[in-house]
């Protein structure tokens, strides 16, 4: 399927809600760092014409670093690594379904104790496609083959 800069910009801001989705999860464990949140801005910006790809991709790489930063508490650092993946969207647009499966597993480990892991994520994936125009969710949820 060949994109246009109008289903780009639709993914990069499809992405960005999905990893602001689950932002809580890194901020109540990190409220002072605000890389994460920084990058999903840059990705809406980058979709709005406001703002260049290569300071979107500082952003990214800015929240992937928060996520190392984070490796103690799985929620937050998956939170923080769908955030760089939503930035990352406007270098390419195979980041947004990575940022949508962080997101996902950022709401499975953080409501791992409080529930079943495979509702959380399962739920967090009904609320994703939701967000997304139906034209591209093969771009967004690829269909899993067996190898």
């Amino acid at each position: 399927m060949k994109l246009d800069r109008s289903d780009h910009e639709s993914l990069a801001r499809w992405a960005a809600d999905c990893a602001e989705h689950v932002l809580p999860f890194f901020e109540e464990k990190f409220p002072e760092d605000l890389r994460p949140r920084r990058a999903i801005e840059a990705a809406r910006a980058w979709a709005q014409g406001a703002l260049a790809m290569s300071e979107a991709r500082a952003a990214a790489f800015a929240a992937h670093a928060a996520a190392r930063d984070a490796t103690a508490h799985a929620s937050a650092c998956a939170a923080a690594r769908a955030a760089g993946h939503a930035a990352a969207t406007a270098h390419v647009t195979t980041h947004a379904p990575h940022a949508a499966t962080y997101a996902a597993t950022a709401a499975a480990h953080g409501a791992a104790e409080a529930t079943d892991v495979a509702e959380a994520t399962a739920r967090e994936r009904a609320w994703q496609r939701q967000q997304l125009p139906e034209p591209l969710h093969a771009l967004a949820f690829p269909a899993r083959t067996n190898p």
